[in-house]
């Protein structure tokens, strides 16, 4: 699908599919001056030129427009050396990606090919484990060079897969069959594993004990609401942060984990993912249809964002540090970008057409950015349909300069 750039001004940018164009939210966006179909009309250029490089389907004929719920993507990660996916969903399978399969033009050293390419999961798959049950989230483990994928599932087990060997070696199952939402290992202390569950807590385990000796228990909402994600602070220091299903984010030192040391208060519905974008600096999404931008040291939130529809599914979120950009999916299919600088979206792409009310052919579920560069950039999606598409962004020239 090919996009047009109808953007920008210093404080509001927007992409717009051709043909399916979205009004952004905001009153001073209403008082802009409009086109001749209704659209507004920015003074500014977009910063970035976002293409659709890469689909991967579920069905061995490509065919990306029937959905596949058997098969709906969960969550996508990269390694730490940026160069494998790895993808879980309730195919109870964890799928391995070589980056250089799906953007095969990386190699040749030329430019982009024109065009989009086709693959099945088939021929894109390095290979494939499977699970014993639908995987709610994964997470590469720090220090085993992209050896060991830690998940979570929907009967509550926090696994641990060597996959070198594509067996299991580690295995835990403290939340007393709870679905895990959520796992992270801290990058402060490389021991110690964390997983959110239903059963309304966060525990903290010593991966190196065989039966993940628990380490901590925190139950951040007194009524016991779900633990929807749980992230550590992945520049090193000792903070975990958990969002939870009675709207808020809590803090929390490992060191000291009786009271958290900050607690995040502005969504009004389930808060479904935290990520840090720097040390204290965090962004959350929710079932309001919102991401929120937050400065930790105060508890205060630094800005909202909306565009994206999610007021029921968990629709992934992605945060790329070095180019200062979010990532999310949506409940009409379709994958929104936002600079962290404006509260409304800067791109969006529709993966496939919807009903008239726009909330029909599924929804993207996952998001996930590759963390390098600064003016260019990776986003991979997943959806309810099996498949996975890969985008690619470019600084534009003048702007970079």
């Amino acid at each position: 699908m090919q996009c047009m750039c109808v953007i920008l001004n210093k404080t509001r940018s927007y992409m717009a599919c051709c043909g399916n164009s979205d009004r952004i939210r905001g009153e001073d966006v209403t008082k802009l001056r409009k086109d001749i179909k209704g659209q507004p009309i920015y003074p500014w250029r977009c910063e970035w030129d976002f293409s659709l490089t890469t689909i991967v389907s579920s069905g061995g004929d490509n065919n990306i427009s029937t959905p596949a719920i058997s098969d709906a993507l969960g969550v996508i990660e990269f390694d730490q050396t940026n160069s494998i996916i790895a993808t879980g969903g309730i195919a109870r399978k964890i799928r391995i990606y070589k980056l250089q399969s799906l953007l095969p033009h990386e190699n040749t050293g030329q430019d982009q090919v024109r065009g989009t390419i086709c693959l099945d999961h088939a021929r894109a798959c390095d290979y494939y484990i499977c699970t014993p049950a639908k995987l709610s989230s994964i997470r590469w483990k720090p220090g085993s060079y992209g050896g060991v994928l830690g998940s979570g599932d929907y009967d509550g087990v926090v696994m641990e897969y060597d996959l070198e060997r594509r067996i299991p070696i580690f295995e835990r199952d403290e939340h007393g069959g709870r679905r895990v939402w959520s796992v992270d290992y801290s990058h402060w202390d490389p021991v110690l594993g964390a997983s959110g569950s239903d059963d309304g807590t966060m525990q903290m385990w010593d991966t190196r004990c065989e039966s993940g000796e628990c380490v901590a228990t925190v139950q951040p909402s007194v009524g016991g609401s779900a633990v929807c994600c749980v992230e550590f602070n992945p520049f090193g220091g000792p903070i975990v942060a958990v969002g939870c299903a009675d709207r808020n984010v809590y803090g929390y030192d490992i060191r000291m984990t009786i009271a958290p040391v900050f607690a995040l208060d502005g969504h009004r519905k389930t808060v479904t993912y935290i990520k840090f974008l720097d040390n204290v600096t965090l962004v959350s999404a929710s079932i309001d249809g919102c991401l929120k931008l937050w400065n930790s040291d105060n508890s205060n939130v630094i800005r909202s964002y909306r565009g994206h529809v999610n007021n029921r599914n968990f629709v992934g979120l992605s945060v790329w540090r070095k180019g200062g950009l979010l990532g999310c999916g949506s409940e009409n299919n379709k994958v929104f970008v936002y600079d962290k600088r404006w509260g409304e979206p800067i791109w969006i792409h529709e993966s496939n057409p919807t009903g008239r009310d726009g909330c029909g052919g599924g929804l993207v579920s996952s998001v996930c950015w590759r963390q390098v560069e600064e003016d260019q950039c990776t986003l991979v999606t997943g959806g309810s349909d099996g498949g996975l598409q890969v985008f690619q962004g470019k600084r534009k020239a003048s702007i970079a300069s």
